[in-house]
């Protein structure tokens, strides 16, 4: 079983950043896909951002030239850099295996970014 803890998150201005940070339990976090989700007030949790163990990287449309995702394998934690951040990125946003695994889904953490 993998258990993630997400950290980073807080209310922002539009066109600021906030690194999000997640940090994974288990001896398995250097083999997975690992990814970045989101969901907003009465919207589906979304993928934004995914990275395989050999560092593929993909983006959903919405973020790509603005938010970066990352790993170190070393200290099991995956990163989200988000920058030039919109209003539309409000949301708690989480992370988990690509695809997600029901019980690794932690309490996520708000991301505010206001107008």
């Amino acid at each position: 079983q993998v258990q993630l803890v997400e950290s980073g998150g807080g209310l922002v201005q539009a066109g600021g950043s906030l690194r999000l940070a997640c940090a994974a339990s288990g001896s398995i976090f250097s083999f997975v896909t690992l990814g970045w989700y989101r969901q907003a007030p009465g919207k589906q949790r979304e993928l934004v951002a995914a990275i395989t163990s050999g560092g593929r990287i993909n983006y959903a449309d919405s973020v790509k030239g603005r938010f970066t995702i990352s790993r170190d394998n070393a200290k099991n934690t995956v990163y989200l850099q988000m920058n030039s951040l919109k209003p539309e990125d409000t949301a708690v946003y989480y992370c988990n295996l690509d695809p997600p695994l029901r019980q690794s889904w932690g309490q996520g953490t708000q991301v505010t970014v206001s107008s």
